[in-house]
């Protein structure tokens, strides 16, 4: 049998240089990877998979900014007429004309005597109706006050009906929550001379309403007309200027609210009835209503709250 030759020196030296170069392999292997797991991947920190990868974790969310505040948008002051309700009264009617027995039939005046349900009213030469001029302006000044923010609510919803009667016209205000009444109506004086509008209120008042909020009302009311460009009557004439007071009409004693019945001018006065037969005319009545509401109401003459 035969024995290996005992290593020599070469051998020795091989081998112990193969152990120096695996160790510093292993050595610079575990310096990398201590490097990976200090620096990580994407900024944010890394854990170690279970075979001993490195894994990179989520990177950290970019900072937001948060968004502003809603703007918050500026309202200007409420419409002056906001949270007011008026009732605008167009006189007489489109069928009353044709209706006389139910025209004409009596119902309660307010103070205990009676009244004809309503009348045809009048008109100019020309044969233009106060039923329709009442209608035109009543409509002209519902769409004005509306837009000022008031609620309005019409007595009658066209010019071809018949009615209501003057003891249901003056309960219509407090019966649909209104908080004052203004009744539209134009004088058919035979005298075509007399000219002018003029206001009237009930006298004695029947309810405080009827009182001094009415008076006020009337007061604003006839400066409007005046400011706007109309005139005064010539044929009523009182202390506090053309506001005439009466115990007859039904339409301002049932009233339990602010009431004011307007005759805007004289229909037989060539004149006043050319204005009334314009548009142009009918919109400056209209507005010159609009304007003296308001006034009244910015006095406090609407309780509104």
């Amino acid at each position: 049998m035969t024995h290996a030759p005992p290593p020599g020196p070469r051998r020795v030296w091989s081998g112990r240089l193969g152990l120096l170069l695996a160790g510093l392999a292993v050595g610079a292997l575990t310096f990398l990877v201590a490097l990976q797991v200090r620096a990580g991947s994407g900024g944010g920190p890394t854990t170690l998979a279970p075979s001993g990868d490195a894994v990179a974790s989520a990177p950290e969310p970019e900072p937001t900014t948060a968004s502003p505040e809603p703007a918050v948008t500026e309202t200007g002051p409420p419409p002056p007429l906001a949270g007011v309700t008026v009732a605008v009264d167009p006189g007489h009617n489109g069928g009353n004309g044709a209706n006389p027995l139910t025209v004409n039939a009596p119902v309660p005046d307010g103070r205990g005597d009676t009244k004809a349900c309503n009348t045809v009213g009048a008109s100019t030469d020309a044969g233009y109706a106060e039923h329709a001029f009442t209608w035109d302006v009543g409509s002209r000044l519902a769409e004005g006050l509306t837009e000022l923010g008031a609620v309005v609510v019409l007595t009658r919803p066209d010019d071809a009906g018949v009615g209501p009667c003057v003891d249901a016209r003056g309960r219509f205000p407090q019966e649909n929550d209104a908080d004052v009444l203004v009744s539209i109506h134009a004088n058919g004086t035979e005298d075509r001379s007399a000219h002018g509008f003029f206001a009237i209120v009930s006298d004695p008042p029947v309810v405080d309403a009827q009182g001094e909020p009415s008076v006020a009302l009337a007061h604003e009311l006839v400066a409007a007309l005046t400011a706007a460009g109309f005139a005064p009557s010539s044929s009523v004439v009182a202390d506090d200027g053309p506001i005439q007071r009466r115990a007859d009409l039904a339409t301002l004693n049932h009233a339990e609210r602010p009431a004011v019945m307007l005759e805007l001018g004289e229909m037989r006065n060539p004149d006043e009835a050319a204005v009334m037969e314009s548009e142009e005319g009918r919109q400056r009545y209209a507005d010159a209503l609009a304007a003296g509401l308001t006034a009244w109401v910015a006095d406090g003459g609407a309780d509104v709250g």
